[in-house]
C-alpha cells in the first residue's frame, strides 16, 4: 500500500504565495527529505507538496559509471518512485494529477571519485581528510517530471577546501551534521568554515540550484513571471 512508503504533508498549500516575482501555474511536489531543499522553495515563496521518496528508491553506482550518469540516475529514481501517487488510490496521499514533481541528487566527485553520505563518523573523516587543501566538483541533478512533461538538467560547481588543522576535521566529523551531506560537509551549516572558494552556484553545492530550476519550471510554463497578471 502506498501509506507504507511515503510520507506526506497533510493538507495541500495554496498556489498563490507572497512573491511579487512570480507565480505558481500548477501544483508542486517536492520528492525529497531535505531540509535545506524544502527551506529553498519556502524561501521562494513556491509552497509545495513535500513527499518522500518510496523506500530503497536511490540506487548505489554501477561498476565503472559515470558521477554525471549515477546523479541523473539517481534523481530520475526518486521522481519516478513518487510519480504513481497522481493517480494513487489512497484517499490520504492522492495529489492532483497536473502535479509537478521536483527531485534533486547531489554528490561530491574528487578525482573521480563518488563521495556520497558517508556512513559513519569514520567515514566522514576519512572525506574530509580526503578533500582538505584540494579542489573537488559538486554535482546535482534535478528531474522535473509530471504525467504529461518531463525535464533534467545537471549543473556542477568547483569547490575549494582550505587546509584545515586535522583537530578541527575530528571535531567536525564527531557531530551529527556531516553524517547527512555528501562529502561529509554542509556548506549551508557549520561546514562553511572549511569553504575557501567556491566556483559556480553556491545554491547547488547546497543540494538545489536554484537559478537553473526556476528557469525550468518557466520553460515548462510551471511558473508565470507575475507580470504576465497585471
Amino acid at each position: 500500500m502506498p501509506g507504507r512508503f511515503w510520507k506526506a504533508t497533510p493538507s495541500w498549500p495554496a498556489l498563490s504565495g507572497n512573491s511579487p516575482i512570480f507565480r505558481l501555474r500548477v501544483p508542486l511536489v517536492l520528492a525529497s527529505d531535505s531540509p535545506r531543499r524544502r527551506a529553498f522553495l519556502r524561501d521562494l515563496n513556491l509552497p509545495a507538496r513535500l513527499v518522500s521518496p518510496r523506500r530503497g528508491a536511490e540506487p548505489v553506482p554501477l561498476p565503472d559509471e559515470s558521477p554525471e550518469h549515477f546523479v541523473l540516475r539517481a534523481a530520475s529514481a526518486k521522481a519516478a518512485s513518487c510519480l504513481p501517487l497522481l493517480s494513487a488510490d489512497a484517499k490520504a496521499l492522492r495529489l492532483p494529477a497536473d502535479s509537478l514533481i521536483i527531485a534533486a541528487d547531489t554528490i561530491v566527485v574528487f578525482n573521480g571519485r563518488i563521495l556520497g553520505k558517508p556512513a559513519d563518523r569514520a567515514e566522514a573523516l576519512e572525506f574530509l581528510r580526503l578533500l582538505a587543501g584540494r579542489s573537488h566538483e559538486v554535482l546535482t541533478a534535478c528531474v522535473l517530471e509530471s504525467q504529461a512533461k518531463r525535464e533534467s538538467f545537471l549543473v556542477r560547481t568547483r569547490v575549494a577546501l582550505w587546509s584545515c588543522p586535522d583537530a578541527l576535521l575530528v571535531a567536525y566529523a564527531s557531530g551529527d551534521e556531516p553524517l547527512d551531506k555528501a562529502g561529509a560537509y554542509a556548506v549551508q551549516g557549520q561546514g562553511a568554515f572549511l569553504v575557501k572558494s567556491l566556483q559556480g552556484s553556491w545554491s547547488n553545492v547546497a543540494g538545489l540550484p536554484l537559478a537553473e530550476l526556476v528557469q525550468a519550471l518557466l520553460r515548462m510554463g510551471a511558473l508565470a513571471q507575475e507580470s504576465a497578471f497585471l
